[in-house]
């Protein structure tokens, strides 16, 4: 893939970190500052990987971006802004290549017609929101019996996220909604992208699942790895509220997480 193909790079990697996922730019401002660099690195590469599909009228051209991403992370060096440090971040330590991979394979996903079931819709969370939470772990040095509980959290935060956005999808004619839990309460993927407002029952019942998730991987982290599970933080407040409107009692939500290391 020539670089005429390549994503666009960004001015600045903390000022692209900071546009697009504002939650994650939080998070990464209580990191210790010799890890804040990193953590911003995995984040503008988790949204290159998100807006693969974003950007395309065409999945397979989401596929060839994708292994464009892919190709980075095994070690062929590109002229880009983010995949620069990504290739920097990976050659000393700093970023497992193998959890970063894990991510671009699960958003292949997004490439295909829909999700049929729940099972694969939360293979899906746990891969892409999940698997952030857990590069993010293990960058901050999280032992390896957090990381699952990090995934957890990182999965809950992906289902208030896809909540959140299945009336930006449905303009694209896309849905992400499992269509066995869609089917349960009478509806259809297509039935969702033309009402978006039809979904309501089944957005009630994904989102206590993914409440559910947080009862159960909440609790007590290391300070030095609180960072990564700072979005379940917004997780909690969104699926409770089912909106993703941020006020300073979200921040401040953040910031008490932050300062005592616990979340819920």
């Amino acid at each position: 893939m020539t670089m005429q193909n390549a994503p666009l790079a960004p001015p600045s990697l903390a000022a692209h970190v900071r546009a697009a996922d504002p939650d994650r730019f939080l998070s990464a401002l209580f990191a210790p500052s010799a890890h804040r660099e990193t953590l911003l690195t995995l984040f503008a590469f988790n949204h290159e990987l998100a807006r693969a599909r974003e950007v395309v009228s065409v999945p397979t051209l989401a596929l060839i971006r994708l292994q464009w991403w892919r190709e980075v992370v095994l070690g062929t060096r590109k002229r880009h802004d983010v995949a620069e440090p990504l290739h920097d971040a990976i050659q000393s330590g700093a970023l497992d290549a193998a959890d970063l991979l894990a991510m671009i394979d699960a958003r292949e996903t997004e490439a295909d017609d829909g999700i049929a079931t729940l099972s694969a819709w939360n293979a899906y969370l746990e891969g892409t929101a999940g698997g952030v939470a857990v590069a993010a772990g293990r960058a901050l040095g999280a032992a390896p019996e957090t990381l699952p509980r990090l995934r957890d959290l990182g999965a809950a935060y992906g289902t208030a996220g896809q909540i959140g956005n299945v009336a930006a999808l449905a303009q694209s004619e896309r849905c992400l909604l499992p269509a066995d839990i869609l089917s349960a309460h009478g509806l259809t993927p297509w039935g969702v992208m033309h009402n978006p407002a039809c979904a309501a029952p089944a957005l009630a019942e994904l989102s206590a699942q993914g409440l559910a998730r947080l009862r159960r991987s909440g609790g007590a982290f290391p300070r030095s790895v609180i960072p990564a599970a700072l979005p379940a933080v917004l997780a909690a407040r969104d699926l409770k509220r089912q909106s993703r409107h941020r006020g300073a009692g979200d921040k401040c939500a953040v910031l008490l997480a932050a300062l005592t290391g616990r979340i819920g």
